[in-house]
């Protein structure tokens, strides 16, 4: 809800509908609602032990601002009504910022041998070379986790996008490092 605007009533016990038939009242009756509108989507969340009701500003819904901003004043003592934005900050720590997830980078492991251990360590050293060491030791304790070879395989293809060796010079021999292996192999 980044960026959207809200009306939050704190310690709504009981049941919400009533609560939103009740409020959807007091505003039209205070022509803070205007043109027929009312608040219809809200959403219920609880924090702190407090029951919350979160009234969503929308175009479906039109207000008489100024007067909305007195009636939250007036009622912050009996509802503790609060602004969206000023709730998540004050309560929330803020806003989170969206974080884009990182591409999944090419991993040669068709032709490769299939030890689910070999496998494993190429696909983690390929992670780790694509600044994804935490990905990788996810993914290995994953794996060392899990019921099969199948599942294992399925965990691998989770992290990076599988392609054949033969393609690609990815995966070099020369750039193993002894210190790097997840302790799940050896050089022989």
């Amino acid at each position: 809800m980044q960026g959207k605007e809200g009306l939050i009533l704190q310690g709504c016990g009981g049941d919400p509908q009533e609560w939103l038939d009740g409020i959807n009242e007091m505003l039209t009756d205070a022509k803070v609602l205007i043109d027929g509108t009312k608040f219809s989507d809200v959403s219920v969340f609880e924090h702190e032990g407090l029951t919350n009701i979160l009234f969503p500003f929308s175009n479906d819904v039109h207000l008489d601002t100024g007067k909305f901003a007195m009636w939250r004043l007036a009622t912050n003592e009996n509802f503790g009504s609060t602004w969206l934005s000023d709730y998540v900050e004050n309560n929330l720590g803020g806003f989170q910022t969206e974080q884009k997830e990182k591409a999944k980078p090419d991993c040669a492991l068709i032709g490769q041998d299939g030890n689910i251990f070999n496998l494993m360590g190429i696909a983690s050293r390929t992670l780790k070379q694509n600044g994804m060491k935490e990905e990788a030791s996810e993914m290995c304790s994953r794996i060392t986790k899990s019921g099969s070879y199948s599942e294992a395989l399925g965990i691998i293809g989770e992290y990076v996008n599988i392609t054949d060796s033969a393609e690609s010079d990815d995966y070099d021999d020369d750039d193993f490092d002894e210190d790097d292996d997840e302790g799940m192999g050896m050089r022989l």
